[in-house]
């Protein structure tokens, strides 16, 4: 059968250039189709750039099984093409000894997801790594980090573009085709609408992955769950980051919570809450500087009043809404919605940047069934 290309992956953030990657490296001709001007606009520019160690997830879930896989792939990666990172580790803290119990379960989830290192610390031991921080106990992540997500979408797309492969921007998805002999004709919005044949296709859109499945012909309606807005805004601290390792509150329902990092400048960096919200909106509101300041000084007292600037905010594509339990990832083939070639990636949020490497090469593999060439 002719196709004009091989792969055609519809989004150019972190799991959709990794997903190339992985097509490439097995000689498959791959396409990326990205609606905005820039690889990486959405979901993937608007996160903590944390590496996880992979210690919340329910054993054999997607989420623990791409992070534990794709933290250590992450690492070499950036290590091989120099992007920058740091292996700073992370403290999960208890500030009231009724919490401490909740680390006991964290660490007990993590040995079962075999995250290495672990351990659990006293309050004096924590404040002698951290000494600003309030802790009646804490569990060490060693394995936990932060990175530079920029850099290493550059360094996904490079490796792409050395293998023969390209992104096209300020190209939306418009629909798909499936074709009787096999592939699929997907049609392109934008200035110059356009047809092309492939052989594959991935559907690695983010927010926009419900949109893009909807588009298919054939694919099944019932098999597209809902798409909630999660939003989660972010601010910078102005003055001394008062910690160098990642520090994390006990999770909160649908989130981890309100977390610090310091991040690649040496800037700390508090978020994100959670809102759920209706559109596509990315403003800051100051007012919500309120609730950091409450939830912050839980664990470092000493931050003074206004020091706590509006940064940043980001929405996730969750699959549950308020008060719902947190569903994992769903990557759904073949066998879900009956379409030969397809994978759809749908909820795809933390830990999706730690695991985009090992979700790359699982969809690449579920395909094609070819390991990658030298």
């Amino acid at each position: 059968m002719a196709f004009e290309t091989d792969v055609i992956i519809v989004g150019a953030g972190a799991v959709g250039l990794a997903c190339a990657r992985a097509f490439a490296a097995r000689g498959f001709e791959t396409i990326v189709l990205e609606r905005e001007a820039g690889i990486g606009q959405g979901v993937s520019s608007r996160n903590s750039e944390v590496i996880h160690g992979g210690l919340y997830y329910p054993t054999g879930s997607l989420k623990a099984r791409f992070c534990s896989i794709g933290r250590g792939l992450m690492y070499s990666f950036l290590d091989l093409h120099k992007v920058d990172h740091a292996k700073c580790g992370k403290l999960v803290v208890a500030t009231e000894k009724d919490e401490v119990p909740r680390l006991q379960a964290i660490l007990d989830q993590a040995g079962a997801n075999g995250v290495p290192g672990m351990r659990l610390i006293s309050g004096e031991e924590a404040r002698a790594l951290e000494p600003n921080l309030r802790a009646e106990a804490a569990l060490v992540s060693p394995e936990s980090g932060v990175m530079d997500s920029h850099g290493y979408m550059e360094a996904l797309a490079g490796e792409l573009s050395a293998r023969g492969g390209a992104i096209a921007l300020n190209t939306p998805f418009a629909g798909a085709t499936p074709r009787p002999e096999g592939g699929f004709v997907v049609r392109t919005g934008g200035d110059q609408t356009t047809e092309v044949t492939t052989r594959y296709l991935v559907i690695a859109a983010g927010l926009g992955a419900q949109m893009a499945a909807a588009a298919i012909e054939g694919y099944p309606a019932a098999q597209i769950p809902k798409l909630h807005y999660g939003k989660g805004v972010y601010f910078a601290l102005t003055g001394k980051a008062p910690f160098s390792h990642l520090v994390y509150p006990l999770p909160i329902p649908g989130a981890l919570g309100t977390h610090y990092r310091r991040d690649l400048g040496g800037q700390g960096r508090f978020g994100p809450d959670l809102e759920f919200v209706e559109t596509e909106d990315y403003s800051v509101d100051p007012a919500r500087a309120g609730a950091f300041y409450d939830t912050i000084r839980r664990f470092w007292p000493d931050l003074p009043d206004d020091a706590l600037v509006p940064d940043y905010a980001g929405i996730r594509p969750k699959l549950h809404g308020p008060g719902e339990a947190m569903p994992d990832w769903r990557i759904d083939t073949p066998a879900v919605h009956g379409l030969h070639g397809l994978i759809t990636l749908f909820g795809i949020e933390s830990p999706g940047l730690t695991g985009s490497l090992a979700i790359g090469e699982a969809v690449a593999g579920e395909l094609t069934q070819a390991r990658p060439q030298g």
